[in-house]
């Protein structure tokens, strides 16, 4: 049978709608492409210098490649961006919905890369998009010249029960009353402390709720034995106060298991990275000094 992740066609083309206004809304120049992986066709959006070296962006979970791009536009100024859309995630790629349990996202990030047509790229990944990353340096180390984690999951995930306790319970009472108040209470948790969260990320997790079979798992932590052969030079962003992927366990495993790795806890900051301008600025800086080394 195949996989369908909408839960009903004006589903499906009301996330597809978000997904246009979401590309539109970048005011770049872009193109569409399709790739063929061993798990089927991938849709990746390319934009920004084309005389520039290749990045390739991984997005973060049940979310979308046009959103992950808004979030880390200075991208484009200086680079070749390829943002695919995860395969079984909201856009246009291949709904069939891979395991976060084995090594298979990085099979199909390794896909993605020869489908281009790169030996190697340098590859950034944020949230759920960081544990593909992480897979896909156990998988095919040596198609990665340089790798950028940005809160990502896969190195070390938080127990699930927490994350029932702080964001299922609200989301749970969300369901049987809907009670706007809920459902803000359910992703308070992700936003970084005194921080508003924006107009366009509710959109987001809005749409995908109510629109989407949301899968729950991100990529679990990857084994040291999986990751011994990857030498890249690596840059590694977490947040203090992540309730999905809390920065300092992240960082300390981190050091533990990928030898040539800088790290840095963005201080303060929840998951949703993105909520302060100053800290998107400190970001920008630190991810354009790693990559002009």
């Amino acid at each position: 049978m195949k996989d369908n992740i909408y839960r009903t066609g004006q589903s499906e083309k009301i996330v597809k709608d978000l997904y246009d206004s979401q590309v539109e809304s970048l005011e770049v120049e872009y193109e569409d492409l399709y790739v063929n992986t061993r798990f089927g066709k991938t849709h990746v959006l390319k934009a920004g210098n084309s005389g520039a070296e290749p990045v390739l962006l991984f997005h973060g979970g049940n979310s979308t490649a046009p959103f992950s791009l808004g979030k880390n536009l200075h991208l484009i100024q200086d680079h070749l961006v390829y943002a695919p859309d995860t395969i079984g995630h909201p856009g246009k790629s291949e709904q069939r919905v891979l395991s976060s349990k084995t090594l298979e996202y990085g099979q199909w990030a390794a896909d993605v890369i020869d489908s281009l047509g790169f030996q190697k790229m340098i590859c950034m990944g944020e949230s759920f998009g960081g544990g593909i990353l992480a897979k896909l340096m156990c998988v095919a180390p040596g198609k990665i010249s340089k790798a950028i984690l940005l809160v990502p999951a896969g190195i070390y995930n938080a127990p699930k029960s927490r994350l029932i306790i702080s964001m299922g319970v609200p989301m749970l009472l969300y369901l049987i009353t809907r009670r706007e108040k809920w459902f803000e209470k359910a992703f308070m948790p992700m936003m970084s402390p005194d921080e508003p969260i924006d107009r366009d990320t509710i959109e987001m997790i809005r749409t995908t709720f109510h629109h989407v079979k949301v899968n729950p798992n991100m990529p679990s932590n990857v084994r040291g034995e999986d990751i011994k052969e990857y030498q890249a030079p690596t840059l590694l962003l977490a947040g203090e106060k992540d309730v999905l992927f809390p920065g300092e366990p992240v960082l300390k495993r981190a050091r533990e298991i990928i030898p040539n790795v800088e790290t840095h806890l963005l201080q303060g900051c929840g998951h949703l990275y993105f909520s302060s301008e100053q800290r998107k600025m400190d970001i920008k800086k630190k991810v354009g000094e790693f990559l002009r080394k």
